[in-house]
């Protein structure tokens, strides 16, 4: 018989699957806290769970499995941010991203898929092509693994890194519902950010489900023959769609719409690109947060100082909030768009030591 991956599940699902046990409320919540809270790494972890009944605990042990991504590098760059290459035995290797926040917490930035079909023209994920989905619990271990030897607490989550996760949906949502319950990760909804390069079926679904996550929408151009350049997502869902959800989100979540905006120098930081995203998104409630380019090949560079001045003089005309987010990790191709599955730079930490 095929064993239970207990990773799989949300809390509903985990109890579904070990139904057959016939474990009790009580023990659902003890040994779902057991696998996610406390990050049992053996099924020998689970016989210490409190107010589990001696034959649910032989019960899961013969039937369930707890399978573990493979840490095969991990590297530090100079400003703190730490790259994981995983490897998982379902095939394949994909990387996530340590953030330090405020010398107090860290932000796990992961990845919903090996590769990518979206092949954003500056990213290297893209670049790649698309391999497959990623599981549930290929997505959760990312966050554990990280989470067991990180010194800081792991208070928030981004789904910024490999692959469009509204193309995972199922998946990548399932795992965020195991993050934000209390007997799971217990990282707060309002913590967890999807971003999408503007995939409208997904953005969709995930207005109709209401989920009390974070969406960052992908804009890098609000002039549609600039965008189909670099995002060839518009040209199968054009900016027109995706302005009618991203105006939808806002009003149905009461919250600004986050816009990531790429900045390329030389092609989308001018007055015009200003004066587009005005027209484009007017009376929608947003905020715009800027990201420098970060393109290895050298075909994009970011903008210049002077560049950047103008454009964020320029970005006046909006009138909505505007922040200049930092891609940290650029040594060790960390940093948003660079992600390849491939190491670099930085410092090689051993694999069996707590990343400082």
């Amino acid at each position: 018989m095929q064993r239970i991956n207990l990773k799989n599940f949300d809390f509903d699902g985990f109890g579904a699957a070990l139904g057959a046990s016939g474990l009790n409320r009580t023990e659902h919540l003890k040994l779902f806290a057991a696998v996610f809270n406390h990050g049992a790494q053996q099924l020998e972890a689970l016989k210490r769970a409190p107010q589990v009944r001696a034959a649910t605990r032989d019960w899961v042990q013969a039937n369930g499995e707890l399978p573990r991504l493979e840490v095969v590098e991990r590297r530090a760059a100079d400003d703190g941010f730490v790259k994981y290459l995983f490897e998982s035995p379902l095939g394949g290797r994909f990387e996530a991203v340590r953030i330090p926040l405020f010398d107090t917490k860290y932000v796990v930035c992961i990845s919903s898929q090996v590769g990518c079909a979206l092949a954003c023209d500056f990213c290297m994920t893209g670049k790649l092509g698309f391999q497959r989905n990623l599981e549930t619990w290929e997505i959760l271990d990312q966050v554990l693994r990280v989470r067991e030897e990180a010194t800081r607490p792991v208070r928030g989550v981004v789904f910024m890194g490999m692959g469009e996760p509204l193309l995972n949906y199922a998946n990548t949502t399932r795992a965020a519902r195991v993050m934000c319950h209390p007997a799971g990760l217990a990282i707060s909804g309002k913590s967890i950010t999807f971003s999408t390069a503007g995939w409208v079926p997904g953005i969709r679904k995930y207005r109709a489900d209401r989920l009390p996550y974070r969406l960052a929408f992908s804009i890098t151009s609000a002039i549609p023959h600039k965008r189909a350049q670099v995002l060839p997502v518009e040209k199968t869902w054009p900016l027109t769609d995706l302005v009618r959800e991203v105006r939808a989100y806002a009003e149905e979540s009461g919250a600004r719409a986050m816009l990531a905006y790429v900045m390329i120098s030389g092609f989308n930081v001018g007055r015009e690109d200003a004066e587009a995203l005005r027209d484009t998104f007017a009376g929608v409630p947003v905020m715009i947060d800027l990201i420098d380019v970060t393109d290895p090949t050298g075909k994009y560079q970011p903008p210049t100082p002077e560049e950047l001045a103008a454009f964020r003089d320029h970005l006046q005309v909006v009138k909505a909030p505007i922040a200049r987010r930092y891609s940290g990790g650029k040594d060790i191709d960390a940093a948003c768009g660079t992600l390849a599955a491939t190491q670099r730079g930085g410092v090689l930490l051993p694999v069996s030591a707590t990343a400082p």
